[in-house]
């Protein structure tokens, strides 16, 4: 059994602020007894559109920011999720990563976002490189695996899947859901969905207002949301378990009796 957390809130263009709004939320959760703690997409910095000043406040995996992720996560002997620009060799692009800091101050896992969000009137690919497809890389806390990824990758069920033939049972899903007509509405349904269909739990932190939709949420694997937040910022949490997953895939087996495999195209 492993307690997860997750943290919104809506992060601006003050790295600093940013980043001490960041060792707040990880120092509640913590003090709920959280091992893991998952923070939004875009943790480090947020503007009112995608432009010249997410390349200027970009950092690479070495810099302050990743090292505050670092120094949180070996302070609390826990693991903790954020997403962050990315600086690249290229100065027009940037990645769009997730890191997962574990217990002993090092990186455990990275994720660049493979989809883009080229939709609903945005053009996230204008200055960011997709990340390339490869083997998911995982976590493990007490027996209980992690994967991740981001936002508007959801709506492409075959990445979770991969990421769940790799061995999570645990996704985690930092996001900057967009506001807008139904948006709320197709966040939730599909981190839903991702769960039911997969037997897995998912751990969805998103940004909330103004920057994002908020309702960050703890989805079990019958697709039951055991821990949720509204349209402000907090933490809330709930716990994971390896048990859980087994039982429910005894009960649904749908991995089991699937015809088809996923495969890059």
């Amino acid at each position: 059994m492993v307690q997860v957390a997750v943290g919104q809130y809506a992060p601006g263009e003050d790295k600093a602020e940013n980043t001490a709004t960041v060792r707040k939320l990880v120092d509640e959760a913590v003090g709920g007894g959280a091992r893991v703690v998952v923070l939004p997409e875009f943790a480090l910095f947020t503007a009112s559109r995608m432009d010249q000043r997410f390349l200027d406040s970009a950092e690479p995996l070495d810099g302050p920011f990743v090292g505050a992720l670092k120094d949180a996560a070996r302070h609390h002997g826990a693991y903790v999720v954020a997403g962050l620009n990315e600086r690249l060799d290229d100065p027009d692009r940037i990645a769009n990563a997730l890191v997962a800091a574990g217990p002993d101050g090092e990186v455990a896992a990275v994720y660049r976002k493979i989809h883009l969000y080229d939709a609903f009137g945005y053009k996230e690919s204008t200055l960011v490189r997709p990340g390339e497809v490869g083997d998911p890389e995982t976590f493990t806390v007490d027996g209980v695996t992690f994967g991740m990824q981001t936002c508007y990758d959801v709506r492409f069920p075959e990445v979770t899947r991969r990421i769940v033939d790799a061995g999570a049972d645990v996704l985690a899903l930092p996001a900057q859901w967009v506001p807008g007509p139904l948006k709320e509405d197709h966040w939730r349904t599909l981190a839903r969905a991702r769960a039911i269909e997969n037997t897995i739990y998912v751990a969805a932190a998103g940004q909330c207002a103004p920057t994002g939709a908020g309702n960050s949420m703890i989805i079990d694997p019958m697709g039951v949301v055991v821990a949720s937040l509204g349209e402000g910022p907090g933490v809330t949490s709930g716990e994971v378990s390896s048990e859980r997953v087994a039982a429910v895939r005894k009960k649904n087996p749908a991995l089991e009796l699937r015809r088809f495999t996923v495969n890059p195209l």
